[in-house]
């Protein structure tokens, strides 16, 4: 760990920021990190472990950062598995990518101070407000994102290295002026061309198709033709909201839950702090002269304590509970209001402390909180009754699995039956993934058209379940001719009408290029429109790097191409003139930035496959076991 960080990290206030978010930890779950774990790792690079802990840290914090840029839209990707396995994989490989360029800096004995650390902390933006470093805005950001002081520092460490390492791929590269000049003028060339379109809607209205020609494409293209898995399912909806309106809550209910949880009620004891930190004891005891002769405590903290970030404050820590109060301040002993304490040895040096103000603990009454318990109480027993319902409807399911007659008596509800759907068109009501996997695994479906069998409770989002049965099933299987003549029919014309398009084309861009061509284009009906300006940006991408591969006109003389356009027609093209891309200076400067990055980008990819390629790095069992 960092020297400097370390010793930062002893101060008095940054000891109380981390008890408070060491406390957050343990209290949303990740405290199992800090105090323990299983041994297991997410994987070793030459030997260095990656925990799970990092990675599922990692994970966390990409999975905050992408629900805060997509919002509701995220939803939708956290509840695709694959994706989010995917996402995991990512996170990893990243990981590995980072401690792969870490080893090869230390290599090169690559290093960021601990003052360069904490200075690229303070000039980050977000963590400024007005411009100025904002303590408590850093601390609530790097909780937000799942991290200590200890392990930000270690990440931000981290980057810094990892950018000397650009830098260093950036300080060594460079673009010719020459080389940004010719890629200028090729990236941003624009041509000059005209256009004649053979019309595919036109030539298809004039096909025609045999019952022969059908059944061969059919034959032919069977894997064009398949099926979907269908069914037909009964289903039994349970939710434990809607238990919510035949609950009943009695005021010896209220009163009981008050009495046990009167904690979750109430403020605990709260003191205000001001502390003075000074290296050694001799300058402690002259400080604490000076405040017994009348010197004031917030004049010699800003003038004369170590502790870099209470000083600007004159010494205030502001309120601390119980649970986030240092033991050295709880050793001052200090019990009432400006009480001061003598010299207390600390860790960091020595303390003079005052307790500035006493908050004492409160609860608040019955009466105020009478409403929110009631809401509690009966959300509680809803769930409650929930549950017992579950188990009674899944032992009716259960024990008559001929039907759901039994089960819909358990729940006091009618069974719905569904239409027909596949995978790809489940209805919304059953539209959640342990429903549907369910339905589609074949667990519920008899063997030879036989009936199936009754679900077990599926349940979905924590406050809703269904019983499934299928009643109905399709195997998945080639469509019969008859049922798909018509899109063979509208196939084979349009097949028919493109190979018509493409021989047309073919026979005059033959003509075109023996100079022949206005005979043969008239005798056609076709004609090149007005000139069009074309660049690598425009939109039909095919009819795009068509028209760019064709080679320059020589002589004034077009040059001649044909292509397809996003509609299928064909196209006939007549390229007349390319002009060379240019750009203003100030715009040449970032285009050669660019052509940099891109240089830096190639570099660093290639150094990491090589890092990769040399290294020797062994999966764990936790890169495939989310918590």
């Amino acid at each position: 760990m960092m020297d400097n960080l370390r010793a930062a990290a002893n101060n008095i206030v940054l000891k109380i920021i981390l008890a408070l978010i060491i406390l957050s930890f343990v209290l949303t779950g990740v405290g199992s990190y800090l105090t323990g774990g299983s041994g297991d790792y997410a994987a070793k690079v030459n030997g260095q472990v990656i925990e799970r802990a990092q990675l599922e840290q990692a994970f966390q914090s990409e999975r905050s950062r992408m629900q805060q840029q997509l919002g509701d839209q995220f939803s939708a990707l956290a509840g695709n598995e694959g994706y989010m396995q995917q996402l995991r994989h990512q996170v990893l490989s990243q990981l590995i990518d980072n401690m792969l360029l870490d080893q090869y800096a230390k290599k090169l004995n690559l290093n960021a101070s601990d003052e360069q650390v904490k200075d690229a902390i303070r000039k980050a933006p977000y963590f400024q407000t007005d411009g100025q470093f904002d303590n408590a805005k850093y601390l609530d950001l790097i909780t937000r994102m799942g991290y200590s002081a200890d392990n930000y520092a270690q990440s931000m460490r981290q980057q810094l290295i990892n950018q000397q390492l650009l830098q260093s791929f950036g300080g060594s590269g460079f673009i010719l002026p020459a080389e940004s000049q010719a890629m200028a003028a090729l990236m941003l060339q624009e041509r000059d061309v005209r256009l004649a379109t053979i019309d595919l809607k036109a030539l298809l209205a004039k096909q025609t198709a045999t019952d022969d020609e059908l059944k061969a494409y059919y034959e032919q293209n069977q894997n064009s033709f398949i099926a979907p898995e269908k069914v037909k399912v009964s289903f039994i909806a349970l939710d434990a909201a809607a238990l919510q309106d035949k609950v009943t809550v009695s005021e010896a209910d209220i009163s009981a839950y008050y009495d046990q949880h009167q904690s979750n009620y109430g403020q605990p004891e709260r003191r205000n702090y001001s502390v003075i930190q000074l290296k050694t004891e001799a300058d402690a005891k002259a400080v604490l002269d000076e405040l017994k002769n009348g010197a004031d405590f917030a004049t010699l903290a800003k003038e004369k304590s170590t502790d870099i970030i209470s000083r600007r404050d004159g010494g205030v820590l502001g309120w601390l509970e119980p649970e986030t109060t240092a033991d050295e301040l709880k050793q001052a002993n200090l019990t009432e209001k400006g009480q001061i304490s003598g010299v207390v040895k600390s860790s960091v040096g020595y303390l003079i402390v005052r307790l500035n103000d006493i908050k004492p603990a409160v609860v608040k009454p019955l009466s105020e909180v009478h409403d929110a318990i009631s809401k509690q109480v009966k959300q509680e027993k809803a769930v409650d009754a929930y549950y017992a319902l579950q188990q009674k409807v899944s032992e009716a399911a259960t024990s008559d699995n001929e039907s759901l007659a039994s089960a819909e008596e358990a729940a006091g509800v009618k069974a719905v039956q569904s239409d027909w759907f596949t995978r790809d068109n489940v209805p919304a009501a059953l539209n959640f993934k342990p429903v549907v996997q369910s339905i589609f695994d074949g667990s519920l479906i008899g063997e030879n058209g036989a009936p199936g069998s009754n679900s077990d409770v599926i349940t979905v989002d924590g406050d809703r379940a269904f019983v499934i049965r299928v009643t109905n099933h399709q195997p998945e299987g080639i469509e019969p001719f008859d049922k798909v003549k018509d899109r063979v029919t509208e196939m084979v014309k349009r097949n028919k009408a493109l190979q018509e398009a493409k021989l047309q084309g073919e026979k005059l861009l033959v003509e075109l290029k023996q100079g022949k061509g206005d005979e043969a284009m008239k005798a056609a009906g076709l004609s090149f429109g007005s000139v069009q300006k074309m660049t690598r940006n425009s939109e039909d991408r095919q009819l795009v790097e068509s028209i760019f591969s064709l080679p320059h006109p020589q002589d004034g003389k077009s040059v001649y191409g044909m292509s397809q356009d996003r509609q299928d027609n064909v196209v006939l093209i007549a390229l007349d003139t390319v002009r060379p891309g240019t750009l203003p200076a100030d715009e040449m400067k970032a285009f050669v930035s660019k052509m940099q990055e891109s240089a830096v980008g190639i570099a660093l990819d290639s150094l990491l496959s090589n890092l990769r390629k040399e290294a020797k790095i062994t999966m764990g069992a936790a890169e495939q076991q989310p918590q």
